[in-house]
């Protein structure tokens, strides 16, 4: 399984990236907007057809793509026109930040979903179970850029508890303290929107776990109740929960970028939406790439650990 999932890495990427260009080729903006930004109006028509050339936006898409995976293949990412940087230093000074705040928000979303799901699920139809369910459909249907300005309305501007945007506060170099400050709400916020499928997938697990033989097995020879729920139900509700976290990382990355843009976070978000805006294709071919085969190989690992955790799921499969 996994050998075939790796070998399917290449062509897929291919596909991405090709049809990548040849949208971009088939779309209305002109890249010399961005470029240009607001000297584009009062650039003669003489000057820009001069520029396009200088830059290679006159090529055919499919010579451009060409000439960037050659490049690519050669370990050269290419210029990013919009940043005036090569595209490796754009992407070394953004992911790290990225993967922090999807590293805590993720992590946060998995113990908070895992401690009240099981809970709610050992107590199925009762008080704290039915408003689990009502508290994960609501936060479910609310999408995440409204829970950004939710939380930046309250606990930023309302109560002033936490700064609005940003690294540090007034443009001053961060600190490790001044960091985690910063990071606390947009962390909070993108784990909040993970919850309720994780949550609700716990506690269906373990609320099935509860009538599984094997458990009435236990209670019938005495075993204490906190004892079967640890080793017998949790064990049990593990593997349904790591194939859902890999289902959801699609949305973990689409999150991520709505709450780094509203948040002002330095990760690849905004790099993604400015390269985008201004087709700066090296730079956006790479970012499109990267979460490509990183949502595949965190679901390739999901299913992994899937594997490893229910004996009854073929390795094949």
């Amino acid at each position: 399984m996994v050998r075939r999932r790796l070998m399917l890495l290449v062509p897929v990427c291919g596909v991405v990236s090709l049809g990548l260009f040849a949208a971009a080729a088939a779309s209305p903006f002109d890249p010399l907007v961005g470029y240009l930004g607001s000297r584009y109006t009062t650039t003669t028509e003489a000057d820009k057809a001069s520029m396009t050339v200088a830059l290679g936006l006159d090529r055919p898409w499919f010579v451009a793509y060409w000439q960037w995976l050659q490049g690519v293949v050669t370990g050269d990412l290419g210029q990013s026109r919009s940043y005036g940087q090569p595209v490796s230093q754009v992407l070394a000074e953004r992911i790290p930040w990225t993967m922090l705040l999807a590293g805590v928000a993720l992590s946060a979303a998995i113990a908070i979903a895992f401690t009240v799901g099981i809970a709610s699920g050992i107590r199925a139809g009762g008080r704290l179970d039915r408003f689990v369910a009502t508290a994960c459909v609501t936060v479910q249907g609310v999408p995440p850029f409204v829970l950004s300005l939710a939380a930046i309305a309250v606990f930023a501007l309302g109560l002033g508890w936490l700064p609005v945007a940003g690294l540090s506060d007034g443009g001053s170099d961060p600190t490790l303290g001044g960091v985690l400050r910063h990071l606390l709400l947009p962390a909070s916020v993108l784990a909040l929107s993970q919850v309720p499928w994780l949550l609700l997938s716990v506690r269906e697990s373990i609320a099935s776990a509860r009538g599984e033989d094997f458990v009435a097995g236990a209670v019938a020879r005495g075993i204490p109740t906190a004892q079967i729920t640890r080793r017998h139900i949790v064990p049990a509700a593990l593997a349904p929960f790591v194939n859902v976290v890999g289902v959801r990382l699609p949305e973990l990355v689409v999150g991520a970028v709505l709450v780094e843009e509203i948040f002002g976070w330095p990760g690849v978000a905004g790099a993604v939406v400015q390269s985008a805006r201004d087709l700066d294709m090296p730079l956006l071919a790479v970012l499109t790439l990267g979460t490509t085969v990183a949502v595949m190989l965190g679901s390739l690992l999901a299913d992994v650990l899937v594997v490893r955790l229910d004996p009854r799921v073929p390795a094949d499969g």
